[in-house]
């Protein structure tokens, strides 16, 4: 038998050493490369992930467009995916927008110029329809509204604007929520906040107020006046029946008119007094005849208007005459 040498066994032992080594080194290799390639499929992944993670608020809804189509269903709020690239996700707000509509100046159908501003309130109910059917709902809105004012303020009356404002509200939610329904659209409510009138219109309006006031205390001036003449007429029959109530009536007004000290009291004297005195001297007296006491206060006021009268007559007697004077210049 032949013996193995040991120059073999060395060079066997060597080509051992060189695969072990060969192989080690393949497989950290190998190692290495599925830990690049999965740290790359980790790295694509959180790519997608982010890229494909979208979050609906509470008071949003997502609508879905792959590739240019609608999607039916609609996102409702938290995490929802898409896929990047082809899906695209658009997001509706659903609270109530309020809108001031700017003013609108028109002429009402009685021809007065008014400005009028309103507000709007509405909300989306349907997120699909609010998308494709109008480019952009809030600026339709705002078209109709001004629009709506426009036309309700060419159909009403200023009285109406002033007064019946609830009315035209109702008119005007009904001519903008008829068109907005289409797009997905309600309108909850429309104010009109403010109507701007002229001032010359402002000046007629209260010089209308202010005769209107006057005409009423003068109804209830004439009403006060026409009870008074009432119970005046049923004291003045009562006090007919008895004379000496108007005596006293009388003297209570002399009393009440003497309080006043800063004033002059100039007292009539009644022409009754008189006959009562008369009847009183005429039961007195013996039945001769004798002058009545109106003739004898009479005739004192006589004599004196004749003695002024007397005096008065020289000085128009020595008085020229001008229709005398002027016949005597011609002659000249």
């Amino acid at each position: 038998m032949s013996s193995v040498s040991p120059l073999c066994t060395q060079r066997s032992y060597r080509r051992s050493t060189h695969l072990e080594r060969l192989v080690r080194t393949l497989g950290v290799a190998m190692v290495e490369e599925l830990v690049a390639a999965g740290v790359t499929l980790a790295s694509a992944g959180a790519v997608y992930a982010m890229a494909a993670a979208r979050v609906v608020k509470q008071y949003e809804r997502g609508v879905v467009f792959r590739l240019g189509k609608l999607r039916p269903d609609v996102r409702g709020p938290g995490f929802t995916m898409i896929v990047p690239g082809v899906d695209k996700l658009r997001k509706v707000n659903m609270q109530i927008v309020t809108m001031p509509v700017p003013g609108q100046e028109g002429i009402t159908r009685d021809n007065v110029t008014v400005r009028v501003d309103a507000v709007v309130y509405f909300r989306v109910t349907s997120p699909a329809e609010a998308v494709v059917r109008v480019e952009d709902y809030r600026f339709a809105v705002a078209q109709m509204a001004q629009t709506s004012l426009r036309s309700i303020i060419g159909k009403s009356e200023l009285d109406d604007l002033l007064s019946n404002r609830e009315k035209l509200n109702q008119g005007l939610e009904l001519m903008i929520d008829s068109p907005a329904v289409e797009w997905g659209v309600t309108i909850d409510r429309v104010e009109i906040k403010d109507v701007s009138l002229p001032e010359t219109m402002k000046r007629s309006m209260a010089r209308q107020a202010e005769a209107d006031r006057e005409r009423r205390a003068r109804v209830i001036n004439a009403d006060a006046e026409l009870q008074a003449s009432k119970k005046l007429a049923e004291a003045a029959k009562e006090m007919s029946e008895q004379p000496a109530a108007l005596q006293l009536r009388l003297l209570q007004t002399v009393v009440a008119v003497a309080a006043e000290k800063n004033s002059t009291l100039v007292l009539p004297f009644p022409v009754e007094l008189l006959r009562f005195l008369e009847r009183a001297q005429q039961g007195v007296a013996a039945p001769a005849p004798q002058q009545p006491v109106r003739e004898s206060v009479q005739q004192p006021v006589r004599e004196s208007v004749r003695e002024s009268v007397q005096e008065q007559r020289p000085s128009l007697e020595s008085r020229p005459d001008p229709d005398s004077e002027g016949s005597n210049s011609g002659q000249d």
